[in-house]
This record gives structure tokens, C-alpha cells and sequence, in this order.
């Protein structure tokens, strides 16, 4: 009796996850605007901002991780995810070797978010620039992949005393491949993440990442939790109103990913 009762909450407990597409999320959304194809995006993401923005039929999942393997396993029909995850976890030689990225919906820039009136972004922009001029963030964005995503940057005038007399820089981040996220050995690793040692090392202070709740990450900085968001973030108005803003330094998008025809 235990066997059958334990088989049969097996199979409700399957059949729950198929048809909200095996990930946890907000589940499915159905439109009759759409193109009648069903994207997995990531829930709270820009690619769920665009998919509704534009009426397509959608599940939402609990990460672009999670996206890429619905459109693996056929649960649906393509994922709407960043281009620079994209460029890192599908293709030739990755996990998802069948799936490449079609359209792109959306056109965004990444740059780094300090405290309002913060010097540190103008630091930071210098710092940007000179490793542009000298070639050294090329070198760390091919070892991730985004190289073709850079922005050109340029030098710029210059809390700078205070990250110094603290002896480190604490930066917020959420884990976000190929940007920020964990190695074998636990270690964070990523184009922003080697970036942001980059800077470290020019302000002579140690760099400590701090994962964040992204929806309060301006009350972090705001709060001295942490002194500066460092993760793969766009540039939007709210976002530059609420924060000293670097110049923006990577392009990403938001794209369609599906099986190879």
C-alpha cells in the first residue's frame, strides 16, 4: 500500500512539473497576441519584461539556466535570454551545442552602480579606460567569451578615501554567468568579477563579493553593505537616477534561443 501511495505522488508530483514546464517559476502565461510559439524566461528578468511587453505565450522559470533546459527537453518551444549567457552556455563545445540564438529583442548596457555622488565611478572609469587603452580587459573578456560585447572607452576626470582607509571594496553581485559566478574551488570568477580585482588592485585594497537581493541593491549601497554593484547591470533610467553610474562598458541584448532547424 505504501509502494502504490509513494508511486502515485511520484507520478502527480511529474505530472505537476510538466505542465509548469519542471522549473519553478510563475508558470505559464498565455497571450493571444503572440506568435504562437511559448518562450521559458527567467523569472523577474528582462526576458520575462519583453516577453510580456510583446504578448507572447511564456513560462517562467527560476533561471536562464533553468530556461535553456525547457527548450532542451522540448517543454518549450525557445528561451528569451541575455546574449551574453547566451554566448557562454549554448553552441559549439557547451552543454547546448544544438541551440543558437536567433533574434535580438532588445538592445541594452551593462555598466557599474556606486552611491549617489560616489568618486569611485569616476575611479572606476578610469580604470576602465586604461585597461581598455592597454589591452587588459580584452584579455579578460576573451577568456570569458564577451569580447565582441565590449564598448570602446575613453578617460575620464576624476567614496574613493573611504574604500582605501577600509582596505577592501565590497562589491554586490548576484550569480550571473559569464559576469560573476563560482569556480571549482568556490572562488568568484567572471568578466565583471576579474574586473572588479582589476580595480582592486589600482586602489591597492582587497576586493570581497557579497551576493545581494538585486531588488535592494541601491539600499545596499546606500547602506555601506556594500560599495559598489558589479553583475551584468543595465543601464536603465531607474537605475541611473538612483546610482553614480560608470560610462557603460559591455552591449547585451535580450535573444531568442531554439533547436537548430
Amino acid at each position: 500500500m505504501r509502494r502504490g501511495l509513494a508511486l502515485l505522488l511520484t507520478a502527480t508530483l511529474a505530472l505537476s512539473m510538466t505542465a509548469c514546464g519542471g522549473s519553478k517559476g510563475a508558470g505559464t502565461q498565455k497571450s493571444e497576441k503572440g506568435d504562437g510559439m511559448t518562450y521559458a524566461v527567467e523569472a523577474g528578468s528582462a526576458g520575462e519584461a519583453v516577453a510580456k511587453e510583446k504578448g507572447f505565450n511564456y513560462n517562467s522559470v527560476s533561471s536562464q539556466a533553468d530556461a535553456l533546459m525547457e527548450v532542451k527537453s522540448g517543454t518549450s518551444d525557445a528561451a528569451i535570454i541575455d546574449l551574453l549567457m547566451a554566448g557562454a552556455m549554448i553552441g559549439e563545445g557547451t552543454s547546448y551545442p544544438d541551440l543558437v540564438h536567433t533574434t535580438e529583442l532588445t538592445s541594452e548596457k551593462y555598466g557599474v552602480g556606486c552611491r549617489k555622488g560616489s568618486d569611485l565611478a569616476s575611479y572606476i572609469n578610469s580604470v576602465l579606460a586604461d585597461s581598455y587603452a592597454d589591452g587588459s580587459s580584452q584579455e579578460i573578456a576573451k577568456k570569458y567569451g564577451v569580447q565582441d560585447s565590449l564598448l570602446e572607452q575613453a578617460d575620464s576626470d576624476s567614496d574613493v578615501d573611504y574604500i582605501k582607509s577600509q582596505g577592501k571594496m565590497i562589491v554586490g553581485i548576484t550569480e550571473f554567468e559569464p559576469m560573476d559566478y563560482k569556480d571549482k574551488d568556490d572562488k568568484w570568477i567572471g568578466f565583471d568579477a576579474d574586473m572588479a580585482r582589476l580595480v582592486g588592485k589600482k586602489l591597492g585594497v582587497d576586493v570581497e563579493f557579497v551576493v545581494i537581493d538585486w531588488d535592494n541593491k541601491v539600499m545596499e549601497l546606500d547602506s555601506k553593505k556594500i560599495d559598489v554593484v558589479w553583475n551584468g547591470m543595465t543601464l536603465t533610467d531607474e537605475v541611473t537616477k538612483s546610482m553614480e553610474c560608470t560610462n557603460a562598458y559591455c552591449n547585451n541584448a535580450q535573444v531568442v534561443v531554439e533547436r537548430e532547424k
